[in-house]
């Protein structure tokens, strides 16, 4: 929380228990100051007097006018407070506020944005987590762009963060990618063999082949283990897997494979629990969990007639394993694939014992990828699909990387290459990564033009941030205030598109703002004034850059 909000917060608290005192009234319930998404609405709000008007036996609304003349008293110089709808009190800063405000946030330098809030916490973010059974596609983007952009932010704000890749080499798709590869090596040996119905149609499977040939000649010509097979096949996905990643900025602390669930004992562990919990029941051969019983449609599955554990079983213990590692946070990056299941895992859970509202899962939307105009069908078994790295290569990692989180995740997301590759204004990343080039072109110009304040890294009081007085320079001040608030709710929320939403509001209002005036004036003391707060408006969107993962570039 910034310290402009603690003073805001102080005072609607001071205002409601001078008020409950008057009253006779306990004072009850947290006050809760928030900024508005519009702008008209004022730098912050409360709905304090909504909450407090039964009690106090009035209207909402004069029980808020009543407040906010008392907090104009407490805030006189700081802020403006005036009543809006059935008893909003909205709280707008003034011009004093701003040079204070401005003050503060050079103190901060280029840690503008971080903090230590969370320190000594830990956290785990888990995405990406695909099987290794080919290249990354274009859905596994927006999972991976999700999942590093939280954890980005969850670092920020003092989490010590592990990043996490869950995956399974083992069952029956990976018998299926096994049983491609060995058809197309003998493909390759000449033998008339077809690819079964549901195999992996990649020429990635056919290059896998190869290389098998090239190392094993004609000796696997008959073989039906396909031990050879699988091993190569985990090995060369995996590896293109990690490489494209790479390529995308995203490294994860520990990969952590399902398997190894099986091979400690941890799946059978677990289903011995949940029975003895008396959570479970058997019939048809199978074993259910009684899933209806908190909330659930109907009974799931964990345990088929067949022995084999569904997808809820190793998944739950995958989340014990967590929980026995004492991460306070537990973040799940899932695509919508997910939406139905991990319901059950987190009610097996809890009703273990366990403390599930650590357990945060981000469900994001499918990605629709258009060029042209047109929509890219995609199909992983047929090979009919556009990878990352070919979505890479065409719109480049800044803009993958960006347009994956601009979006809230529950939305459906059109992925437009044209406007994702345009040098334009009209493509958002470009819009803020100019807005931060323009800034560095700024301070090359004052080398030249003053080279007496050349290279200055402004601090507190080292400007008159009372000679900002233009609208433009009040509204941005005001905005870049508000950064450390966007990354808290950010990591508190887990909606990363709200990083991208300020980001490009903060490059609106700083290209309006130079568009109107001139930063280097002959003015010396208006300038210094103006080159800070161009300081601080560069540090904010470079550090905002970087949570999304996105370069900051010095020209465009």
């Amino acid at each position: 929380m910034t310290i402009m909000r603690e003073r805001i917060e102080q005072a609607v608290k001071e205002s409601v228990a001078a008020m409950c005192a008057a009253r006779g009234m306990a004072c009850g319930g947290a006050v809760v100051v928030t900024v508005p998404k519009d702008a008209a609405h004022g730098d912050y709000t409360t709905a304090v007097a909504l909450g407090l008007a039964k009690q106090a036996g009035c209207g909402a609304r004069a029980l808020a006018e009543a407040l906010a003349a008392d907090m104009n008293e407490r805030l006189r110089g700081v802020a403006e407070c005036e009543v809006a709808g059935a008893g909003f009190i909205n709280i707008r800063l003034s011009a004093g506020a701003g040079a204070a405000v401005l003050d503060r946030l050079l103190a901060r330098g280029e840690r503008i944005g971080l903090s230590e809030r969370h320190k000594g916490k830990k956290a785990n973010v888990e995405y990406v987590s695909a099987n290794p059974t080919g290249p990354l596609t274009v859905g596994h983007g927006r999972n991976a762009a999700i999942g590093d952009v939280m954890a980005n932010v969850l670092a920020a704000v003092g989490y010590e963060v592990t990043r996490e890749y869950y995956f399974n080499d083992a069952g029956n798709q990976m018998n299926v990618l096994a049983r491609s590869v060995r058809t197309r090596y003998r493909q390759l040996l000449g033998l008339e063999e077809a690819l079964e119905e549901n195999g992996y149609q990649g020429e990635y499977i056919i290059g896998i082949a190869r290389e098998i040939k090239e190392e094993y000649g004609e000796s696997l010509r008959e073989s039906e283990d396909l031990k050879v097979f699988r091993e190569r096949a985990v090995a060369a996905t995996f590896a293109m897997i990690k490489g494209t990643l790479e390529r995308m900025g995203v490294k994860h602390d520990v990969y952590f494979n399902e398997c190894s669930l099986y091979e400690q004992g941890k799946i059978a562990e677990t289903l011995a629990d949940i029975r003895r919990a008396g959570l479970s029941y058997e019939e048809g051969g199978a074993v259910w969990f009684k899933a209806s019983q908190f909330g659930a449609e109907k009974d799931r599955v964990l345990v088929k007639s067949s022995g084999e554990p569904t997808y809820r079983l190793p998944d739950i213990a995958y989340h014990r394993d967590k929980f026995a590692r004492g991460y306070d946070v537990m973040i799940d990056v899932f695509g919508a694939d997910h939406l139905l299941t991990y319901p059950d895992v987190l009610a097996c859970l809890k009703a273990l014992g366990y403390e599930v509202e650590r357990v945060k899962v981000l469900i994001h939307q499918f990605v629709t990828v258009v060029r042209n105009g047109e929509v890219v069908k995609m199909s992983t078994r047929k090979a009919n699909y556009i990878t990352l790295d070919e979505l890479m290569d065409d719109v480049g990692v800044d803009a993958a990387r960006y347009y994956f989180v601009m979006r809230r995740l529950g939305s459906h997301f059109e992925f437009d290459v044209e406007l994702a590759r345009k040098q334009s204004l009209d493509n958002p990343v470009f819009y803020v990564q100019y807005a931060h080039a323009r800034m560095s072109a700024i301070m090359r110009h004052c080398a030249e033009a003053k080279p007496g304040l050349a290279g200055q890294e402004w601090g507190p009081g080292s400007v008159n941030a009372g000679r900002l007085v233009e609208a433009e320079e009040q509204e941005l001040v005001r905005h870049l205030a508000q950064f450390e608030e966007v990354v808290e709710g950010v990591a508190e929320s887990c909606e990363p598109h709200r990083l991208t939403n300020y980001m490009e509001k903060c490059a609106e209002l700083f290209h309006r703002y130079y568009n109107q005036h001139q930063i280097v004036v002959e003015d010396e003391e208006l300038a210094r004034a103006r080159l800070a707060l161009v300081q601080v408006t560069r540090h904010v969107i470079r550090n905002g850059l970087a949570l999304l993962g996105v370069s900051a570039p010095e020209r465009m």
